[in-house]
C-alpha cells in the first residue's frame, strides 16, 4: 500500500535535526512504523525479531549498531533498553540516531532515566480526513491561528458517508477494506485490547467483561464530562457499581495504551466572577473505536443524529489535536456554571488561541455562532489576547466569513 503523507512527517524530521532519539508514542495500527520507516536507515521489530531478542539477553547494545536514524519499533517490550540508548546518544554527540515507536506507556521505573535532553517525544494519533484525502485542505488551522479568513468552495459531505468515516475511523489499513470489514476490524480491535493489552500492560487480571462494560459506558458518554460513578455503575453491571478506585485504575490503563484520550477544560481570564467547570470531556482516540465498543453501523449512526453529533465532535477534536500539534497547540473544552459552552479551545504556547462549535447541520450555525459571541463577550481579552477565530465547525459545504464575523469551517476543507 502506497505511504500516504502523515502531518507528523515533518515534525519528525524536525525533532530529529535537534535531538539524538525521539519517542513515537501512539496507539495500536495508526501507522507510527510506516511513518517512522519513512526516514529511518535501519530498522529492528522488538517485538517479533527472534535474534534481536537473543541479543538483547547478552547484551543489549548490539540492536543500536546500524545505520542512523535506526528504529525500534515497539521498544516498551524491553524497557531497559531506553537507557542503552540513551548513553549510546551521550557517547555518539549527535542528533538524529533512533527513532522508538511504542504503542503503550509503561509503568515509571525508578531505574529508568527521564530522557531530557536526549530524548523529544512525538505524539502520533490516527489519521485526519485530510490526511485520508477526505478533506481538501484549502482552509489552513495555521493560517486561521493567525486571523485569516476562511475561504472554500463547497464540497458536501453526506450524512451517510459522515457516519461511514466515523465507523471506519483513520487507521491507515482501513482505507482499503469496505465498510464492513472496516467495521469488524474495528470490534476486533477492542476485543484484543480487553482481552490481551490491558492484562499484559496492567500486570495481572482485568474482567473483560467489566471492561466491556465500561467501554460501552464510555462510548455512550462520548464527548460529555460523565462522571467516574455513572461510569461505575455501568461498569458494575447487575453486581452493583465498581469501587471508584477500580474505574480510576481502569481508565488509567486504557490511557496508557492509548484507547482513551481526555479534553481539559481550558481556563482563561474572566471579568466576571462566572465560576468554571473542571470536568475534563471524555473522548475514545479515535471515534471509531467508540462506535465498535456501542456495535452501532452506518445506518444506526445515520437514524441516530444526537449519537451521531457527539461522535462528530470527537471525530473534529482528533483532527484538531492532530492539525495543532505542530503549532504547539493543545485542544480544551470550556464550560461555565451556567452552562455556557464551548466545543473546542485550541490554545497555542504563544498565546494565541481559537473558539469552535461542532454542528452536524447548516441549520444549527446560527446556534454555533450565537453561542461563540456570547462566550467572547465574557472574555477579558486584556489578559487572554483577542482570539484568532471564532468558528463554526461542520461536514462539509462551503467555508465563509458570517457579517457578525464568526467563520464557517467544513472539514472537507481543514487542513494544516
Amino acid at each position: 500500500m502506497t505511504y500516504r503523507r502523515r502531518v507528523v512527517d515533518s515534525e519528525l524530521r524536525e525533532r530529529l535535526g535537534a535531538n539524538g532519539a525521539v519517542l513515537i508514542e501512539g496507539p495500536k495500527a495508526c501507522g507510527k512504523t510506516e511513518t517512522a520507516l519513512q526516514i529511518a536507515n535501519s530498522s529492528v521489530m522488538l517485538d517479533v525479531d527472534v535474534q534481536a531478542k537473543l541479543a538483547l539477553a547478552v547484551d543489549p547494545s548490539l540492536v543500536l549498531e546500524g545505520a542512523t536514524p535506526r528504529l525500534l519499533d515497539e521498544w516498551q517490550e524491553y524497557p531497559s533498553i531506553w537507557n542503552e540508548v540513551r548513553r549510546t546518544v551521550d557517547l555518539r554527540k549527535a542528533p538524529g540516531q533512533f527513532i522508538l515507536t511504542g504503542s503503550s506507556v509503561p509503568n515509571d521505573d525508578a531505574n529508568r532515566h527521564s530522557g531530557a535532553g536526549r530524548f523529544s517525544i512525538l505524539k502520533m494519533r490516527p489519521m485526519t480526513m485530510f490526511e485520508t484525502g477526505h478533506s481538501a485542505g484549502t482552509i489552513s488551522l495555521m493560517r486561521l491561528m493567525e486571523g485569516e479568513s476562511p475561504r472554500s468552495k463547497q464540497r458536501d459531505l453526506s450524512m451517510a458517508d459522515l457516519a461511514d468515516l466515523i465507523v471506519r475511523g483513520g487507521w491507515p489499513r482501513h482505507l482499503e477494506l469496505s465498510s464492513r470489514a472496516a467495521a469488524r476490524s474495528v470490534r476486533d480491535y477492542l476485543d484484543n485490547i480487553r482481552h490481551v493489552d490491558v492484562q499484559r500492560v496492567a500486570g495481572g487480571h482485568r474482567d473483560p467483561e467489566r471492561l466491556q462494560r465500561l467501554l460501552r459506558s464510555l462510548a455512550r458518554n462520548v464527548a460529555t464530562e460523565v462522571a467516574i460513578d455513572v461510569l461505575a455503575a455501568d461498569a458494575g453491571g447487575d453486581y452493583g457499581p465498581l469501587a471508584h478506585n477500580t474505574v480510576v485504575d481502569y481508565l488509567d490503563v486504557l490511557e496508557r495504551l492509548m484507547v482513551i484520550e481526555n479534553q481539559p477544560a481550558w481556563s482563561p481570564h474572566l471579568r466576571s466572577r462566572t465560576t468554571l467547570r473542571r470536568s475534563a470531556k471524555r473522548h475514545f482516540i479515535d471515534p471509531s473505536l467508540a462506535v465498535a465498543a456501542l456495535g452501532a453501523t452506518t445506518d444506526r449512526l445515520v437514524r441516530d443524529f444526537a449519537a451521531l453529533g457527539l461522535l462528530f465532535e470527537s471525530l473534529v477534536v482528533r483532527d484538531l489535536r492532530v492539525l495543532a500539534q505542530p503549532l504547539d497547540g493543545e485542544v480544551f473544552h470550556y464550560r461555565d456554571k451556567s452552562d455556557l459552552e464551548v466545543d473546542v479551545i485550541v490554545q497555542l504556547r504563544d498565546s494565541r488561541w481559537g473558539a469552535f462549535e461542532v454542528k452536524l447541520g447548516a441549520a444549527r450555525i446560527d446556534e454555533g455562532a450565537a453561542s461563540l459571541l456570547k462566550f467572547a463577550s465574557k472574555i477579558d481579552n486584556e489578559l487572554t489576547g483577542e482570539p484568532g477565530i471564532l468558528g463554526v465547525i461542520t461536514p462539509g459545504g462551503y467555508g465563509y466569513v458570517r457579517p457578525d464575523g464568526v467563520a464557517v469551517i467544513p472539514m472537507t476543507a481543514l487542513g494544516p
